[in-house]
């Protein structure tokens, strides 16, 4: 297997490519060689900051003999479409989280890959963030006993940024519960180590102006008897990035004084079309660029408050270590800062494709996540448990995958 960088085409040029963007031009095993999005101010940017090729249609891309591999960022209700555009090219793909908006898409999009015999992965959530991934590590050393109950909570203004109106509707992908659940139910498996069997949720829909899911609460059991408690709220209220030292989901620092700026901003909005181009202004391309992302001053990234509990002590994964509470002890184990933040999602793309080694976030892994997170509004309407059918665990999903993709 060659050492090469990776040859990687970006499928839609939005939001979701404009997080991972300083990672992508910093990593060294990346190299940017084309692009797809309906926006031509968006691929001018894009051969300016990279000299490489833009096209209009993500099948262009898919066809490029010059991309191996194709980050797809596109709208969620198109990531089954352009899965298995990309695997009839014979691409690898790293598909964007939710993986898709139903169980039928995520498993065609699984077999699409297996036929093609090419590398599905799905991120980037937090799972992938270093924190959890080292408290995973800890786990796995036995010191600590079992994993008996996780305890994961967020508050944010995720329903009070400008948003697009499908963004809005539950029905197309919007709300908490695809964009938001994702990355928790993400994290808390990754932690549980074990399929999930059962959920149990609510969900608060509480603004006739943001008419669709904004918080949830949830208990998630496991196979292995461990259970898990998420919260969330995007109603911007309380922050609950003040748990987590004022560092921000993406690593940046934040200021508490900034109080209520999401609220007052939309607040001077006059209608949904003038919040819908707010946002388009602020993406790659149209005021945004490679010269407007930093790596500078950036912790660990991080999905809110989270305590794993075992059998001999808690774990408290931070944005700066590892807290560890024991009988009589309690002590941090530090993290450097990172040096390329989000670099782990492009690591396990380039240790699949250039090395033959299953990823942890696999098309498997990804559906286990949708399905519990359908399995949330499912409950939430019915008053009642969900039981799971579609779920991996953390050995399952690698050994799987890896078996599909060797035949």
């Amino acid at each position: 297997m060659t050492d090469s960088p990776l040859r990687l085409g970006i499928a839609g040029l939005g939001r979701g490519f404009m997080l991972l963007l300083p990672t992508l031009a910093a990593h060294p095993g990346i190299r940017l060689v084309a692009a797809a999005d309906p926006r031509e101010e968006a691929r001018r940017q894009f051969v300016a900051d990279f000299s490489a090729t833009a096209h209009a249609e993500v099948s262009a891309l898919c066809a490029d003999p010059e991309v191996e591999a194709v980050y797809i960022a596109t709208p969620h209700q198109y990531h089954r479409e352009h899965v298995e555009m990309a695997a009839r090219h014979g691409k690898h793909v790293l598909v964007e989280k939710p993986m898709a908006l139903s169980l039928a898409d995520c498993q065609a999009m699984i077999e699409a890959m297996r036929r093609a015999g090419r590398w599905l992965m799905v991120g980037h959530s937090h799972s992938f963030d270093v924190p959890y991934l080292r408290t995973r590590a800890l786990l796995d050393s036995q010191d600590f006993g079992a994993v008996r109950m996780i305890s994961a909570l967020n508050y944010t203004d995720f329903l009070y940024r400008p948003r697009r109106p499908e963004e809005l509707d539950t029905a197309r992908g919007g709300g908490v519960m695809f964009s938001q659940a994702a990355h928790q139910v993400d994290v808390v498996r990754l932690l549980g180590g074990s399929p999930v069997t059962s959920v149990r949720a609510a969900t608060g829909c509480w603004d006739a102006s943001r008419p669709t899911e904004g918080a949830y609460g949830a208990l998630l059991t496991f196979e292995n008897g461990a259970f898990a408690n998420l919260t969330y709220s995007g109603y911007a209220h309380f922050d609950s990035d003040e748990l987590c030292g004022w560092s921000g989901e993406l690593g940046q620092p934040r200021d508490p004084r900034e109080y209520g700026q999401a609220r007052a901003r939309l607040a001077q909005l006059q209608d949904a079309e003038e919040e819908a181009r707010v946002k388009n202004a602020r993406t790659y391309g149209a005021g945004l660029s490679l010269a407007d992302t930093s790596l500078a001053d950036i912790s660990h990234n991080h999905f809110g408050f989270v305590v794993v509990s075992c059998e001999r002590g808690d774990l408290r994964p931070t944005p700066q270590g590892i807290d560890v509470f024991l009988d009589g002890r309690r002590y941090r184990e530090p993290l450097p800062r990172p040096r390329i933040p989000r670099r782990e999602v492009l690591d396990e793309l380039i240790a699949a494709v250039r090395h033959d080694r299953p990823p942890i976030h696999s098309g498997e892994w990804g559906m286990a996540t949708m399905e519990v997170c359908l399995a949330m509004l499912e409950s939430a309407d019915l008053g009642r448990d969900v039981t799971l059918s579609h779920q991996v665990s953390l050995a399952q999903s690698i050994e799987y995958n890896g078996e599909v993709v060797s035949r």
